[in-house]
């Protein structure tokens, strides 16, 4: 019995999730501050200015798109699917971590969420908004992008079901929706406080109408707990079936490399391990711009993050090497050439650095040292998403060698296909900085939620 008690004594004391010992107000005030200052620092005006440009340059180039046709673009026969669709797919993918640490987490009770969610919410949003530009403009006609909906309409005509494209409009649609509906209901407190202490009769009317009318009673915050669980029970589903949507624009074809049912769950866990790298990417840098932001995000959460990435890092190396043994095992003469030809035909490059950023370099995190050091965990999830944005490439690269040899031909894409691409970045990165400017990027309601004073034991003999 004394063993055991000593061993209990010996326990290392549990680690607090917000460090600084913070108190309600200062919460508060420390999230508030970033948005109430009067003077906008520098660095926003010259971030927001770059990404403002590339935005303008992503609609002057679908402009041009409209104009020419998709002939601008590197496409040639066998590769019909470009840069349009591996944007597509990794824009989406990025999106998935804001759903999973909101809606998952928040299910499981993992109060390690709650630092990170908002803007993981937020980055999921605006990296949805970036991958329904390319479902609209890789079929190269812009201007019946209502076709795609089903809306009645004079001529009878309906949308064909049965198309991949259309799956993809009602999967990102509905995640979309749910994502922002969640994002949202989580905010409604925050724009309570902000209405609160806004002394601009502007700042404050327009706060007043978006928190609807919250004043913190009992009556609401059970009926907000309420939605918010069944948002983030109507989201749980949505994180494995939006990217196993995507997953089935390959895997429905009979293109050998892209027949197989492991897919869906293959494209989840990359999904996850690119969403997570992003919002590893971002959290490092809010923390370096906002050091007030420290005690809140800590080196702990980013330490989850990293075992995260560690984990899909490992079950989709454990993909790639399934691909291979199948393509083996099949017997399939066409199956085991496309596989070849990726490790060692003309595209192998780029299947190299995919296995390089996608396998390799997460397996550093198995060492707390590395999962401890902020440059180390910054370069590893800038990688991370460089491979993932390879790996889609990679899959959409099949198709330059064909059943047909006399039709095999090299991708090089042009300007266009490249212009498009940076030009999405900086309009993520355009709506991000709005959304730190003037938006709370942390929960100020949560992270009072896992304070000690949030216990109505703290202070007491709760042990008793």
């Amino acid at each position: 019995m004394k063993s055991f008690e000593n061993t209990l004594t010996a326990q290392e004391p549990i680690k607090p999730l917000i460090l600084g010992n913070p108190s309600f107000s200062s919460v508060t005030e420390t999230i508030s501050g970033i948005c109430e200052k009067k003077e906008t620092p520098i660095w926003w005006w010259i971030a927001l200015g770059i990404s403002g440009l590339l935005s303008l340059n992503l609609a002057a180039m679908i402009g041009y798109l409209v104009w020419e046709g998709t002939g601008i673009w590197g496409l040639n026969i066998p590769v019909s699917w470009g840069w349009a669709i591996v944007n597509f797919v990794f824009w989406v993918g990025i999106g998935h971590a804001g759903t999973l640490i909101s809606a998952i987490l928040f299910l499981m009770r993992q109060k390690w969420r709650t630092s990170i969610n908002r803007f993981a919410e937020a980055m999921t949003i605006f990296a949805v908004l970036c991958a329904a530009i390319f479902p609209g403009i890789h079929v190269g006609r812009m201007w019946v992008m209502h076709w795609m909906f089903p809306l009645p309409n004079q001529m009878g005509l309906w949308v064909n079901f049965r198309s991949p494209l259309l799956w993809d409009v009602f999967a990102v649609g509905t995640y979309f929706t749910c994502s922002a509906l969640f994002w949202y209901t989580g905010l409604i407190p925050d724009l309570a406080t902000f209405r609160d202490r806004a002394k601009n009769r502007i700042k404050k009317t327009i706060f007043g109408v978006l928190s609807l009318g919250w004043r913190g009673g009992n009556k609401q915050w059970k009926h907000y707990e309420l939605a918010y669980l069944l948002l983030a029970g109507i989201s749980t589903p949505l994180v494995l079936s939006v990217h196993s949507v995507v997953s089935t624009d390959f895997a429905v074809s009979i293109i050998p490399g892209w027949h197989t049912t492991i897919f869906p769950p293959y494209f989840v866990a990359g999904a996850i391990f690119s969403g997570f790298a992003m919002v590893l990417t971002l959290s490092i840098i809010a923390r370096a711009i906002f050091p007030q932001i420290k005690n809140f995000i800590t080196m702990d959460h980013l330490g989850k993050i990293a075992k995260v990435i560690l984990l899909t890092g490992t079950m989709v190396g454990y993909a790639y090497s399934m691909e291979f043994f199948i393509a083996w095992y099949s017997g399939n003469d066409y199956e085991r050439f496309a596989f070849i030809n990726r490790a060692l035909g003309p595209f192998a490059w780029a299947y190299w650095i995919m296995i390089t950023c996608n396998v390799l370099t997460p397996q550093i995190f198995w060492f707390k040292k590395l999962r401890s050091s902020i440059p180390v965990l910054f370069i590893a999830s800038i990688i991370v998403n460089i491979g993932m944005w390879f790996e889609r490439f990679v899959i959409v690269m099949t198709l330059h060698r064909d059943f047909l040899p006399s039709s095999w031909d090299y991708y090089t894409p042009t300007m266009f296909d490249i212009g498009i691409f940076v030009g999405s970045f900086g309009f993520f990165f355009f709506m991000f900085l709005l959304f730190l400017r003037f938006l709370p990027m942390i929960s100020m309601t949560e992270i009072k939620g896992v304070l000690p004073q949030a216990d109505p034991h703290h202070g007491g003999n709760s042990h008793e």
